[in-house]
């Protein structure tokens, strides 16, 4: 049992010093956990430990369920849309505010290089909270015709209490992504944030505060996935859970949440194809397919880590997207160089995970065209969670790499001969989050797109999400949809109205 100061002082590799809150974010306040539980902070660029925070025991849980459950009856729910618009608003401006310490906090806690990758979450994170402060008072139902005697209406009433769990890839994103909608929609919430990275959701309660938002709306809690997310996809005054991460855990939350027939939202697993044709715009279709694999250190559940090449043009592609990675992918620390593309992987257990994989993939047959290697030859960079990004071609279906989700910056290259092995090949996995394909035939492309068992297709492109467009997946990769207008049905259930307007039965 460790006591931790109320704060940190931290000062990180840019210059920035602030305050790093340790406690959980309950009712407005910092406070320790019951157990004085904690959980240790690394720097993924060099292993050192960054600070400890406190971890939530289930008791904490309940209590932070409890103040979300009190501040929905007694004040939430009876918050009009224009007022849960307005703190949604300032919300999204003091992000904007303090988008440099943010962004700091992001880089140093999941090794994100802070110029090329930080800060534009950051960007993601204010847009996201400003377009659902615009959406809060545009929550309605509607009327339905029925007969003369009889008016009949809708009303979308939030749930209550959202449980709502976020990974350690896209921390203040996929926070602005859960809360964002679930505010907008007159909902309260307790999240979690993911163990690896729990700093800046920390330090962004302060904002919350600042905004003004009332004690209780909003609770977020750090802690491990065994204790405190499964307390919170059990617990029965949680009316609905939503969670980002491996479909291994989004099995098990779904089965949680059965406890009190929650209803639930999934993000999970991702093994991506991109489809690239003959007839496409090679020098488009390899800096896109770069980008989709290796920006983020390839931690990105959309990531196309499946690359089928018309055979014609083949081994030209793989040879370009290695000069691509050469050329444009700089590897190196998340501070000091503004041109560094990728950064650490943000754990040793996920290094580890993603070397353990290409050695599968060489011992399978496949072949590295490019890397495979963690990064020892950079005395400084050695000290990281570094992996050289990793190019594996003459891939087949029955190999490891090509079914399972690696999630590091590790693609696979695989040819095909026609439109129909490309098809058959593109939905030949379990997951079905995003796809995409390059090709000038419009034609083609939208035929193609359409037989792409996916929730999100992209032409012409990979991975430029926008907030404003729904983002979720098929099969294995989860149920339901987040961002865009779609995003606000996740949070609210519809109640029917009959009036009768008659004198008798």
């Amino acid at each position: 049992m460790t006591e931790l100061p109320e704060f940190h002082e931290l000062t990180l590799p840019n210059g920035f010093s602030y305050k790093q809150p340790t406690g959980l974010f309950i009712n407005n306040k910092f406070v320790p956990s019951i157990k004085k539980e904690t959980i240790d902070t690394i720097d993924p660029s060099n292993g050192e430990k960054i600070c400890s925070v406190y971890a939530a025991s289930e008791e904490d849980v309940d209590v932070a369920v409890k103040a979300a459950k009190d501040a929905f009856k007694t004040t939430w729910r009876h918050t009009s849309g224009s007022d849960r618009g307005r703190l949604l608003v300032k919300l999204s401006e003091l992000c904007e505010r303090d988008t440099d310490k943010l962004a700091a906090i992001e880089a140093i806690d999941s090794g994100k290089p802070f110029e090329q990758n930080a800060k534009g979450d950051i960007g993601e994170l204010y847009n996201v909270l400003r377009y659902y402060g615009g959406w809060a008072d545009k929550v309605h139902g509607q009327t339905i015709p029925v007969d003369d005697n009889k008016l009949a209406y809708t009303v979308h009433e939030p749930y209550g209490v959202c449980g709502q769990i976020i990974p350690w890839n896209y921390p203040l994103c996929m926070l602005s992504w859960k809360i964002g909608p679930a505010l907008a929609a007159g909902n309260t919430i307790v999240l979690k944030s993911a163990e690896q990275t729990p700093l800046s959701a920390l330090y962004l309660c302060n904002l919350v505060v600042e905004a003004g938002f009332p004690a209780g709306v909003v609770n977020i809690i750090s802690g491990l996935g065994p204790v405190a997310g499964s307390a919170l996809s059990t617990h029965p005054l949680v009316s609905k859970i939503a969670f980002t991460g491996s479909t291994a855990v989004g099995q098990i939350i779904q089965k949680a949440a059965s406890s009190n027939m929650k209803a639930v939202t999934l993000e999970t697993g991702g093994k991506s194809p991109l489809v690239i044709f003959e007839d496409a715009n090679l020098e488009q279709a390899v800096k896109w397919a770069a980008f989709g694999i290796f920006f983020n250190s390839g931690q990105v559940c959309t990531s196309n880590s499946r690359v089928l090449i018309q055979e014609p043009i083949y081994m030209k592609f793989i040879e370009k997207l290695k000069e691509c990675i050469d050329s444009d992918y700089k590897q190196g620390l998340p501070f000091g160089d503004d041109t560094v593309m990728v950064g650490p992987q943000v754990s040793k257990q996920q290094q580890d995970r993603i070397l353990k994989y290409i050695e599968i993939g060489k011992k399978e047959g496949a072949k590295v065209f490019t890397g495979g290697y963690k990064v020892t030859d950079d005395e400084v960079l050695a000290k990281g969670y570094f992996v050289k990004p990793t190019i594996f071609y003459d891939v087949t279906p029955e190999m490891t790499i090509f079914k399972e989700e690696i999630f590091g910056p590790v693609v696979s290259c695989i040819p095909f001969k026609t439109e129909e092995e490309a098809i058959e090949l593109a939905n030949d996995t379990l997951y079905g989050l995003a796809a995409a394909l390059f090709s000038k035939d419009i034609t083609r492309a939208h035929k193609v797109a359409r037989e792409l068992e996916a929730g999100m297709v992209w032409i012409n492109s990979s991975n430029d999400s926008d907030f404003r467009v729904p983002f979720g997946g098929v099969k294995m990769s989860g149920i339901g949809r987040e961002l865009g207008e779609y995003g606000l049905t996740n949070y609210t259930q519809t109640k029917a109205y009959h009036v009768n307007l008659g004198l008798k039965l």
